[in-house]
């Protein structure tokens, strides 16, 4: 069975597509949404599944650079909520 990998953008390892948290920028409105279904249109990026990783991400301002454009705060407060899940 083919496991799909991707990588986080904050600590770039490789990692199962699923216990990845997916971040997306919808192409045609610009607006940023977690996506828990995996199932989003758009630009997507991955963030581990970690407090290590958030704060990295937070800290060098990485999904801003990935999607280039603004990320509001609270998505990363909602990205640290599913790291507790």
């Amino acid at each position: 069975m083919h496991i799909p990998l991707r990588m986080c953008v904050a600590c770039r390892q490789m990692r199962p597509q699923n216990e990845l948290i997916r971040v997306v920028r919808d192409n045609k409105t610009g607006e940023i949404r977690l996506d828990t279904e995996k199932k989003l249109m758009g630009r997507g990026a991955y963030l581990c599944k970690s407090a290590e990783c958030m704060t990295k991400a937070k800290k060098k301002n990485v999904l801003a650079r990935h999607f280039s454009c603004a990320v509001p705060e609270e998505i990363y407060t909602h990205a640290e909520k599913l790291i507790d899940e």
